[in-house]
């Protein structure tokens, strides 16, 4: 399996869907990438030289993306943030809750995880 920036990437897939693999590169990503390495779009990871590894690289760092645990961090960051100042999108964040406008008298099943049935509960029979 090649390794590119610490990650594995799947040898048996072609080059631009394995790419995809990195966090912070996409689909538009990978195919520019492919096409500035003047890669074959039908080629498979395991058939990739070092030195075409070292010019996928080298593009990566000429363009400055930011990828990976850089991405990561730089995301944390920003929410805590976002957090920190208690914005609306911070505090959403902080509850779990959905950020962007939606409804959640239902729905919102996702963001807010499985339902927490509430109910009365049976008092348990008093002994004499």
């Amino acid at each position: 399996m090649p390794r590119l920036l610490g990650v594995e990437i799947p040898a048996k897939k072609k080059v631009a869907y394995s790419l995809r693999y990195i966090n912070g590169i996409g689909p538009t990503r990978a195919d520019q990438l492919v096409k500035e390495a003047g890669l074959n779009p039908d080629m498979r990871a395991q058939d990739l030289t070092e030195e075409q590894l070292n010019k996928i690289l080298h593009i990566i760092t000429e363009n400055k993306w930011v990828l990976e645990g850089d991405l990561r961090r730089e995301i944390a960051a920003n929410l805590k943030r976002l957090q920190a100042i208690n914005c609306y999108r911070g505090i959403r964040h902080r509850r779990s809750l959905p950020v962007r406008g939606q409804r959640t008298s239902t729905n919102a099943r996702t963001r807010k995880g499985p339902r927490k049935t509430v109910g009365v509960t049976k008092a348990a029979p008093e002994k004499s």
